[in-house]
């Protein structure tokens, strides 16, 4: 089984690639994993996963990486799957109102990779291995500040969390029919600009731990 471990950064994924097993990465034929960085943002991230998925045809993606919620209840360093995307700042704000491309009629609500305005990953009934808390998430080109913001994200997604590139890991792997899942530390609340609140390092310590169990789960089950 080949699998691709991707982030937008080397950070994110560095402690897992210097603590993984090496059966892994060398002669194991059960399971091939390797490491691969796709850059920051919806644009870079969607144009080096279409690259990656046409030339390697990976048997599975696993996307990881750190994110913020908008649940002022849920513990920072949590690590959980994310269920389903949705486009957070694509469309325009009229009337104080924010109007997204399916209200413009730009889109169809459900012409595919879309179900419903979401690109929902149906694999995680199959790769869920650890089972995990499965959340909703926005993503987002620019990390949402603004109180009023917040209220309109919350009000017409209701989301869980927020990332910069969710998105398209779930619609490049959705139209090429490719088994993905996206793995999520909560690093900070949504809105808190003080980074000497945010848990970075923490949230990096257990996405990376939970990985390296996940794959240890993978070897044995695939």
């Amino acid at each position: 089984m080949r699998v691709i471990i991707t982030a937008a950064t080397v950070g994110e994924w560095m402690p897992g690639f210097l603590n993984i097993n090496t059966l892994y990465t060398g002669e194991s034929q059960r399971l091939k994993v390797r490491f691969h960085q796709s850059g920051v943002g919806m644009l870079a991230s969607a144009v080096s996963l279409t690259r990656l998925v046409s030339e390697e045809k990976p048997d599975l993606i696993i996307q990881i990486g750190i994110a913020g919620t908008f649940n002022p209840k849920m513990p920072l360093g949590k690590v959980v799957l994310i269920k389903e995307e949705i486009l957070g700042d694509m469309g325009v704000e009229e009337d104080g109102k924010w109007k997204d491309i399916f209200d413009l009629k730009l889109e169809k609500s459900s012409y595919h990779p879309f179900e419903k305005r979401k690109l929902p990953n149906h694999w995680l009934s199959t790769y869920n291995l650890l089972k995990l808390p499965e959340l909703s998430s926005i993503t987002v080109n620019e990390i949402t500040t603004h109180p009023k913001r917040i209220e309109q994200l919350t009000k017409k997604y209701n989301p869980d969390l927020e990332s910069m590139e969710g998105a398209s890991l779930h619609y490049v792997c959705r139209e090429a029919n490719i088994p993905f899942i996206q793995m999520r530390a909560i690093s900070n609340y949504i809105g808190e600009r003080n980074k000497a609140n945010w848990k970075m390092k923490e949230a990096l310590e257990a996405l990376n731990d939970t990985l390296l169990k996940y794959l240890d789960k993978l070897y044995k089950v695939k």
